[in-house]
């Protein structure tokens, strides 16, 4: 599968010939480096506190975006599905969220394209909660029970569908509770207010440590990625609205040029560096464990900002086992992504 080349419409002269250089694939002088049509921009992002995340972060931490001359608002939601509303909304030019959303939105006639990735494994885990469930033997037994989720409709809420559905479950099976991505997602599960979760590190490592959990699914790792979905699942991406990346091409470029290089930082950043870099809030108390817990996802983390060739194909796939609104739709995935502005990018920064 071939993504489709970038359609960029704009009426400067200079700006036309980057969209030459995007879609031909012909080097840029860095030099030349078009100047941001857009500088101040709003990001929506759904959990920024997870690993999931920590590109963004880094980003926005160590100034890169600053570097690119864009001046970033990072709104943080309590999950990716009210990050993608603000998109809609039109509170937000941009989202650090799931891929899967720029094909969800396709089957409704709204094109989203992701533009630069940020994660290679969605790092989603799904536990149970021992203390309710002491006789738990197989997903089966998930039905009728209380399944908590960082917020209705994102991607933790569609790994966990597509678990159920492996076992022919149905989303209506269960019931989905929202619980967010921080400290109130570990307080619930600890309470007994649900049955299993789904959710992603520092979250999920917390509870271990502390026991009463039992991993039945986890996309950490990229060989157990492979295992759940079948295949290469893009995560966490700068997707937006795809006129935004038509009217707009060098504001998505000084974007992917941050993001790549926040990339480019991590894959050689040690753990005391992730510590220094983020927020005192993000350690949830404690910062050995946060540590620990970079160690589980630091593979999930794209070296390079590209999405992978089968990838969007794996994420379909995974919806059409659950998403009834993709049924009969003819989904072009070649329009959920580009990956032209990541290419550029990894020009720019082209070592870690």
């Amino acid at each position: 599968m071939r993504e489709q080349p970038l359609n960029i419409g704009v009426r400067r002269r200079t700006v036309l010939q980057t969209t030459a250089a995007f879609v031909t694939g012909a080097a840029l002088p860095w030099a030349a480096a078009q100047v941001p049509e857009k500088k101040k921009l709003a990001i929506a992002v759904g959990g920024k506190n997870l690993f999931y995340y920590l590109p963004l972060t880094v980003a926005e931490q160590l100034g890169y975006f600053k570097a690119e001359g864009l001046e970033v608002e990072i709104s943080d939601f309590a999950g990716g599905s009210r990050a993608l509303q603000a998109l809609v909304g039109g509170s937000a030019d941009v989202v650090s969220g799931a891929f899967e959303h720029t094909i969800n939105m396709q089957a409704k006639g709204q094109f989203i394209r992701a533009f630069v990735l940020q994660g290679r494994a969605p790092q989603i885990v799904l536990g149970i909660n021992t203390t309710n469930l002491p006789n738990y033997k197989s997903i089966a037994d998930l039905k009728g029970k209380k399944i908590g989720v960082s917020a209705p409709g994102s991607s933790t809420n569609m790994m966990v569908n597509f678990v159920l559905a492996k076992a022919g479950l149905k989303p209506s099976d269960v019931s989905f509770v929202g619980v967010g991505t921080a400290a109130g997602a570990v307080s619930a599960f600890k309470s007994g207010q649900i049955d299993a979760m789904a959710n992603l590190d520092p979250v999920i490592s917390t509870l271990e440590r502390a026991g009463g959990i039992k991993v039945v699914a986890d996309t950490r790792k990229l060989k157990d990625t492979e295992a759940v979905y079948g295949g290469p699942m893009p995560a966490a991406c700068l997707y937006t609205r795809q006129e935004f990346l038509e009217k707009n091409p060098a504001t998505a470029q000084a974007l992917a040029n941050a993001m790549v290089h926040a990339l480019k930082w991590l894959a050689q950043a040690g753990p005391s560096d992730i510590v220094k870099v983020v927020p005192e809030s993000y350690l949830l108390g404690d910062r050995a464990l946060y540590l620990d817990a970079w160690l589980k996802v630091r593979e999930a983390i794209s070296p390079d900002g590209l999405v992978p060739e089968k990838g969007p194909q794996t994420a379909l796939d995974m919806l059409k086992q659950f998403d009834k609104e993709l049924e009969g739709k003819p989904i072009d995935l070649s329009k959920t992504y580009t990956n032209e502005f990541a290419k550029k990018a990894n020009q720019k920064f082209p070592k870690a």
